[in-house]
């Protein structure tokens, strides 16, 4: 059976301003902002959430089954997909509007100014869960806010555990979602500042907020993550990346281990580890989709990392 990803499929563009922002914007004159920036250098990569969950599900030998909404100019994300054995049987396409669109300059002190435009994703609430069996687990990732809403409420309806991941979609809810979607989730994943926003607008500390489900797990970048289940406090060290070369997709990469051992009923110390090695691994690269490795090198590099070997059923 397969894991259904319910997120964005989206197209990062990537611009380097060979300046900084500081020195062409004027303090005093931020109330009355027009500014332009040459960015010579461009690249437009693969990228949204459900995609990037989905390439490294794919690299550790699971069936991802992305489940978004894009637009008319999906034709070349659409042949990526089918070139990598990515199932495209629900991603709903909507030609009245482009697909999910991020626009990212970076300056040289790696300032960011980021616009993102939804579009089609906004129409994921659409999509159904399916509930015939066909899907195991589960993961509500960054979407339009009815499709996350929907999604999470689907899965408890259909008996598949899920993942809440609110990820940068978690400004658009106030306390009450916040805590629905909790209560219906089995697994509750946030990064660190993320945790912290979501304890303030629910009024629930994270032992609260572990109580309520299978597992709370918070990750903290180069130190490694916490997963709080069973009443335990496990602290996950982080793997060392042999070079960090981009960071952006790393918490996706993390979310594709942990759900590749909830599927091969992994403790949570291995699952934890499993997640921390792959955003290593995701580091590593430029672009969200672009680390690559076997199933031999991955096992032999967990070794290394950990200290202990992996072994997973099947």
């Amino acid at each position: 059976m397969s894991i259904l990803i319910c997120g964005s499929l989206a197209y990062d563009n990537i611009m380097v301003f060979p300046e900084r922002f500081k020195d062409h914007i004027l303090p005093d004159k931020t109330h009355m902002l027009n500014v332009a920036f040459l960015v010579p250098e461009m690249r437009r990569n693969f990228g949204g959430c459900a995609g990037n969950i989905a390439y490294s599900l794919k690299k550790l030998g699971g069936r991802p089954l992305p489940m978004a909404a894009v637009g008319a100019d999906f034709d070349r994300y659409s042949e990526r997909l089918d070139e990598l054995g990515i199932n495209q049987t629900h991603i709903l396409r909507d030609d009245a509007h482009f697909t999910a669109q991020a626009y990212i300059t970076t300056d040289l002190d790696d300032n960011q100014i980021t616009a993102f435009h939804p579009g089609a994703m906004n129409e994921n609430h659409r999509n159904l869960v399916p509930a015939d069996g066909s899907v195991r687990y589960g993961i509500v990732s960054p979407d339009g806010k009815q499709a996350m809403v929907d999604h999470s409420a689907q899965f408890k309806a259909a008996g598949i555990p899920h993942v809440f991941d609110p990820g940068q979609g978690l400004p658009m809810f106030g306390a009450a979602e916040l805590k629905r979607f909790i209560q219906l989730a089995d697994v509750v994943a946030v990064n660190d500042y993320e945790g912290k926003m979501l304890m303030q607008r629910t009024g629930l500390d994270e032992t609260q907020i572990a109580a309520q489900v299978r597992a709370l797990v918070v990750t903290r970048a180069a130190e490694g993550s916490v997963i709080m289940a069973g009443g335990e406090r496990l602290e996950i060290p982080a793997a060392a990346p042999a070079a960090v070369v981009d960071p952006t997709g790393c918490g996706d990469a993390y979310r594709a281990g942990l759900l590749h051992g909830l599927m091969h009923g992994a403790d949570w110390a291995t699952t934890g580890r499993i997640a921390s090695l792959m955003g290593a691994i995701k580091v590593e690269s430029a672009g969200t989709q672009n680390h690559s490795f076997d199933r031999e090198s991955f096992y032999t590099r967990y070794e290394a990392s950990f200290g202990r070997q992996l072994h997973l059923g099947s």
